[in-house]
């Protein structure tokens, strides 16, 4: 095979020493030496050279708890985030603005909507987006992801009426007098989601009917994103078979470029039963990885569940997917037994002691060595939980940008809880290991945004959330790459650059290790490798191979 030198850069390889070398050399798709330009050059002088110029390059960035399909259908949507949009009327106005331009019955989707930035003071519904058109089904994504705004000709096509009942695992708001407002929420999402996949109350039911020609258009847009900011692999936290079908189409027609590992919801846990597959199933493109269930709900929108009620007027209690305790932990312990790799979504404390008494159930009924638990998200653990997720070895899977886009609502609904949400530093303390993800598209899927948030810990306003648990950037890339392709057992072949490992990294356009952490934002990438080939390239790149448009400059 064609050998390729990528000489003349500062290399961050993140292995054990993190050790910083000069050159590597890949040889088809892996990597065969990393370390100084003269001995990368006395090894492979045939090998075609790719000059760095002095830039920063830095493992392909591994995003462990994302949703890629996702995040791609989402870039097709109209944007209402805040601080775009923070009122009412600038979400009535952005939907009616695309209603002008869609044809009379076409469903119009919205996403990224966070109603605690909005000035009202209310929640919006149906009847608001009512104003925006009554031609067209419209449906607005909570920034969560949990919870969902269906206007009023949405939920006639659903045959929604104020009698229909709530569904386990979530509930529809209505007003003083019973009617329908249109929001729906956690497990409830499903059933104004035009229908796709039935996942009942193992989650938040967000997958919809999309012909499988859209989900891998959804798959492309995203991986074309992905790569441009430097990501190289990530873990989809829900995948249905609408979902798989979508990443094995793409890959068929050559359009996976970003290394996907599939967690498969609970809802099929049955299903793979009889099937016999239990564990990670696939290659090194596209695979079947850990378990995704699901404990409580959202923080933002109030159904996170926590011991203690929270909210300005200790309004809310969360909510939990599974009514049975019982059932969830009996479900945890077969997946355990079988052979999955467990990851449970939970926020609050309440949510993450069921989580924590699964574990410890699993770990009895079967104590094989390293099942690498997960939480997923894991927003507000006490401390005597964060010590027994040591006992347990239980990997966090934490997502820092959370606090930008939602950090000054916590602070209003937690008050002096919110300062210990996603507490790093308490993790590092008691030998926790975690891990920095995006949950995307929840939150920004651009690495450089955030690993600037997991040092900041800056909200949209300006305040600081936790300033104890600020990171500093070594810690931070480690968590965004050998520790997250470590927490679903890809560290073998990605998270770190050295001889064997597959040849995934990304080169900068300045140095991230010494930028101060208010400009990382702005660092951008120039070119991502996957496999030992260069997939993007942006302005500064210098081997001229013009796959990417000019002028295409991602912000990482």
């Amino acid at each position: 095979m064609t050998r390729t030198r990528f000489s003349g850069g500062r290399i961050h390889t993140m292995n054990s020493s993190s050790r910083v070398a000069e050159a590597l050399v890949v040889d088809g798709e892996r990597i065969v030496f990393v370390g100084d330009a003269l001995a990368a050059a006395a090894l492979a002088p045939e090998a075609r050279v790719v000059e760095l110029g002095g830039r920063t390059v830095v493992p392909g960035f591994v995003d462990a708890h994302n949703h890629l399909s996702f995040t791609g259908a989402e870039l097709g949507q109209v944007d209402v985030r805040s601080p775009g949009v923070t009122s009412i009327a600038e979400l009535v106005r952005r939907v009616a603005e695309a209603a002008e331009q869609t044809p009379d019955g076409v469903t119009i989707r919205a996403a990224g909507m966070n109603d605690r930035a909005f000035t009202d003071g209310r929640l919006p519904t149906r009847w608001d987006l009512d104003e925006a058109t009554r031609v067209h089904p419209v449906l607005v994504t909570h920034i969560s992801g949990h919870h969902a705004l269906a206007n009023t000709m949405a939920l006639e096509r659903r045959g929604l009426s104020d009698a229909t009942p709530d569904p386990a695992g979530g509930h529809l708001g209505r007003d003083a007098h019973g009617r329908l407002t249109g929001y729906a929420f956690d497990a409830a999402q499903q059933l104004v989601v035009p229908p796709g996949v039935d996942i009942g109350h193992h989650g938040p039911g967000f997958h919809d009917d999309a012909p499988l020609l859209e989900v891998v258009a959804d798959v492309d847009r995203a991986c074309r994103a992905y790569v441009a900011a430097g990501i190289t692999s990530i873990c989809d936290a829900q995948v249905t078979r609408r979902e798989l079908d979508g990443y094995r189409e793409a890959r068929r027609q050559g359009l996976l470029t970003v290394r996907t590992t599939a967690m498969p919801i609970s809802s099929q846990q049955g299903a793979f039963a009889e099937l016999g597959i239990a564990g990670r199933l696939g290659d090194d493109r596209l695979a079947i990885g850990p378990m995704k269930f699901y404990a409580d709900g959202a923080l933002t929108g109030g159904t996170a569940s926590f011991t203690k009620p929270y909210g300005p007027d200790s309004e809310y209690t969360g909510s939990l997917y599974w009514a049975s305790e019982a059932a969830f932990v009996e479900a945890i312990v077969a997946a355990h037994v079988a052979g999955w790799q467990v990851g449970v979504h939970a926020q609050g404390d309440r949510a993450i002691d069921r989580v924590l008494n699964a574990f410890a159930a699993a770990v009895a009924a079967d104590p094989r060595p390293d099942p690498r638990f997960r939480i997923e998200h894991a927003g507000g653990p006490r401390r005597d939980q964060v010590v027994r997720m040591a006992e347990l070895g239980v990997t966090v899977i934490g997502q820092p940008r959370y606090l930008w886009d939602a950090g000054d609502d916590w602070r209003r609904t937690l008050g002096l809880r919110a300062e210990r949400l996603q507490p790093y530093r308490e993790f590092i303390e008691a030998g926790v290991r975690f891990v920095i993800s995006t949950d995307a598209p929840v939150a920004s899927y651009r690495p450089m945004d955030t690993i600037a948030t997991a040092m900041l810990r800056r909200t949209v306003d300006g305040a600081t959330v936790g300033e104890a648990h600020r990171l500093d950037v070594d810690t931070v890339v480690r968590a965004y790459t050998i520790e997250a392709a470590r927490s679903f057992f890809v560290d073998d072949v990605v998270g770190s650059l050295e001889p064997g490992k597959l040849a995934d990294f990304a080169v900068l356009d300045g140095d991230l290790f010494a930028t101060p952490a208010e400009q990382i934002a702005d660092l951008g990438v120039v070119m991502t490798v996957i496999g030992g080939q260069i997939v993007h390239e942006g302005p500064g790149s210098r081997t001229g191979s013009g796959e990417v448009e000019p002028g295409d400059r991602a912000k990482g």
